[in-house]
């Protein structure tokens, strides 16, 4: 059984993480949530996690609030794709829970130093919370198994021409995460575009008509109509989920351990992943990266992690 903490900034594509990672409780244990601004403000991402929990029923998660804003940065949101809350589309219900007073880096912290074995991080926002607590007790990398992210792009980008949002937003603390000697899988742009639920899936959502499937159902809606709008995207890229997908079924994407390095510099290209796919500059691969992924097999547990959370 993997043990996983998932740290992230909820999202459309945040909820549909969280709610496949607790829906395969056969393959994963979900030790607790910390939240990251990032598509929203602090405030509105911390305040979405309760309430997916609280949807989930999912009340003895402990979850976190870790950074309001980037190390060195103002802090960019994404309110065109997800709405001013954070989680537009959808009437989620009112938080049954509080959280805990604990901060995010020191949950983690804590929750890696008293681990009997290494743990699975999942980020699927900007990583201050994981690039301050690699900063502030360094001995936790001994019970980090991998870092697997939500995050970056060879060739895409989302944000500006260059750069994915996750990465943009706080290129600094991805330095942190990318230059730790830990084993990384960056699950970039290029695979999770793919990853989409079209509108006729979503469509079929509609019609389990569930406890669950029924508030998502209008939340992959609007994030859908978003892309849609913007991206010309025929569907919901479902970014997030796949880096939970691909820690319950490595298979789900193909990678390649290749350099990486972001862009903190650049004029135009701040929070750039310069992945050295031909190995030019000789340097030692850090990152593997995903290259493909089997995007009939990702909606299949995708639908059957709605199916599986209907029936709870």
């Amino acid at each position: 059984m993997k043990k996983i903490i998932i740290d992230c900034d909820p999202g459309h594509d945040d909820m549909m993480a969280i709610m496949l990672a607790y829906a395969s409780s056969d393959a994963v244990e979900l030790l607790g949530i910390t939240t990251v601004a990032g598509n929203q403000t602090g405030e509105k991402t911390f305040l979405n996690a309760l309430k997916v929990l609280t949807l989930l029923k999912a009340e003895n998660l402990p979850v976190a609030r870790g950074f309001d804003r980037p190390l060195t940065r103002e802090l960019t949101i994404a309110p065109e794709i997800h709405g001013v809350s954070g989680l537009d589309g959808a009437n989620l219900p009112e938080p049954g829970i509080n959280g805990i007073e604990e901060h995010a880096v020191d949950f983690i912290i804590r929750t890696l130093m008293q681990a009997a074995e290494p743990l699975i991080l999942i980020p699927t926002g900007p990583l201050t919370n994981i690039g301050v607590a690699l900063l502030k007790e360094p001995r936790i990398k001994k019970n980090i198994e991998r870092i697997v992210l939500m995050g970056g792009a060879v060739y895409d980008s989302n944000i500006t021409p260059a750069a994915e949002f996750n990465i943009y937003v706080d290129p600094e603390a991805a330095t942190i995460v990318f230059e730790s000697g830990l084993p990384i899988t960056m699950v970039g742009l290029d695979v999770t575009n793919k990853a989409m639920l079209t509108f006729e899936d979503i469509s079929e959502i509609e019609k389990l008509a569930g406890p669950v499937s029924s508030v998502v159902a209008p939340l992959l809606r609007f994030f859908a109509q978003a892309n849609c709008d913007i991206f010309n995207f025929q569907g919901a890229p479902l970014h997030d989920a796949l880096a939970v997908a691909a820690v319950i079924r490595p298979g789900i994407v193909k990678t390649s351990h290749l350099h990486v390095a972001v862009e903190t510099a650049g004029k135009f290209t701040r929070g750039r992943t310069v992945t050295d796919v031909y190995g030019i500059l000789n340097l030692e691969p850090n990152v593997d990266v995903a290259l493909e992924v089997d995007v009939p097999r990702f909606k299949e547990m995708m639908i059957g992690a709605i199916r599986e959370l209907d029936k709870r």
